[in-house]
């Protein structure tokens, strides 16, 4: 079976390979403090061998509460922010039919919520839910995150409006610490079923965990072949796997020397609208592990050929600060052939006969020379075909770079200080109780 590639070799116009290799003892020393879980942050390493330690009842245990909500409801809402919700619909995304909310399926329709405060979003949501049967999944480690805290209490009114307290017991489904918080307290009280919340796992690096599995089965994917490829990037990303070899290395390598030279911007570029929050998802995880102590690659993305038409002017000609992460997927799931027109007015009949995915992987070998050209270098990152097993490589093989790197920027990438400053301004205009002598 083919496995997830990397290609540095349209950078090496901005970088040297001996730059790259300049990194080889240091990522390797990283690599083992990642393992062995003694480097900086080591408190949240549990996601390191996740894949590998996650067990057969584990994730029956996931399914079958997943079976009975596609069994009981037709709507579920997922509630929670960044690492909360960011990866499921990640994956979801990815694998769901483009026009799903047009499309019959037997499984539920999986909505999000508690991942903004906007008043008309949170309404308009309430109002399409109050006919229709619907369960909660909501995760948060403390429960007293404003945004998601804020939308359970308004889903969870409605829901007990509607139902039987048996009825909404049933309903709810709490992903939270495993014995401390205001959630976990509120769980055992109502007697929710719970899935937990490692200690050691972050939010920005918990997909793998019942966070991210469970609304991934709830939408009817196999979250079994998405750990297997989960474990089959660990295994390829592990001490006992070369550096040249070990594309999580040579990923945080080839960003780091970019970075040294002056390359300050990272955009992640796909050709494939579905992946369109697997980017969202890259955002967070880069940007919250790195972007610290006045250090780090700011993460930007864009949706290619689409953004071609806005973006498409400012990375061709724009600052000489960034450089491109290409991901790409080798084999399109269905096949669609440019039909050829008697009249030809639009020009096209010289595409006649070829397959919109050669057309698309055409448009994209042409953007990516014209932007070498542009003094833009280019990463290219290639899986198989999209499905479970590659995402779950994708997914591990961007954790364990990201972590790579940050250690080679001699951060923490564990921990987010710079997240509770908003936070703080925002309790002391709201007059939260106990910051009233608080000052912005």
């Amino acid at each position: 079976m083919e496995n997830l590639t990397i290609s540095l070799d349209k950078i090496y116009d901005f970088v040297k390979k001996d730059q790259i290799k300049g990194f080889k003892k240091d990522l390797e020393k990283h690599n083992k403090s990642l393992t062995d879980k003694t480097g900086k942050g080591n408190d949240f390493l549990g996601w390191v061998d996740l894949p590998s330690s996650i067990s057969e009842k584990e994730l029956k245990d996931i399914q079958k509460t997943a079976n009975y909500l596609k069994n009981n409801v037709e709507v579920v809402v997922v509630i929670g922010i960044g690492g909360s919700y960011l990866g499921a619909k990640a994956v979801n995304d990815a694998l769901l039919h483009s026009f799903d909310i047009l499309h019959t399926s037997k499984n539920p329709v999986v909505l999000y919520a508690g991942q903004n405060l906007s008043e008309d979003y949170l309404f308009e949501l309430l109002e399409v839910l109050k006919d229709l049967s619907y369960a909660i999944i909501v995760i948060s480690k403390s429960g007293t995150t404003t945004e998601p805290a804020v939308a359970f209490r308004l889903l969870k009114k409605q829901l007990e409006c509607q139902l039987t307290k048996l009825e909404v017991q049933k309903r709810i489904i709490a992903i939270t610490d495993e014995s401390k918080g205001a959630l976990k307290q509120l769980a055992d009280q109502e007697g929710y079923k719970t899935y937990v919340i490692p200690d050691n796992v972050g939010g920005r690096y918990s997909v793998l965990t019942p966070v991210g599995l469970l609304p991934i089965a709830v939408a009817g994917f196999d979250i079994k072949k998405l750990v297997e490829g989960a474990k089959k990037m660990e295994e390829l990303t592990s001490v006992d796997v070369k550096f040249e070899d070990n594309p999580a290395a040579q990923y945080a390598a080839a960003r780091n020397a970019l970075y040294a030279s002056n390359k300050l911007v990272e955009i992640m570029v796909n050709y494939n609208p579905k992946l369109h929050f697997l980017a969202e998802w890259w955002k967070q995880l880069y940007g919250e592990s790195e972007g610290k102590e006045g250090k780090g690659i700011f993460p930007a993305s864009v949706d290619f050929t689409t953004d071609l038409h806005s973006m498409g002017q400012y990375v061709q000609d724009g600052q000489r600060i960034l450089f491109e992460t290409v991901l790409t997927v080798a084999n399109s799931k269905h096949k669609l052939i440019v039909p050829k027109d008697k009249e030809d007015l639009d020009s096209l009949n010289f595409l006649s006969g070829k397959r919109i995915d050669e057309v698309n992987k055409k448009a994209e070998e042409g953007t990516i020379l014209a932007h070498i050209a542009g003094g833009v270098p280019v990463i290219k990152i290639e899986i198989p075909e999209l499905n479970e097993y590659y995402l779950g490589q994708l997914i591990y093989f961007f954790e364990k770079a990201c972590a790579l790197s940050g250690y080679l920027l001699n951060v923490n990438p564990f921990d987010q200080p710079g997240v509770e400053a908003y936070k703080k301004n925002m309790f002391i205009l709201l007059k939260k109780p106990g910051y009233e002598n608080q000052k912005i």
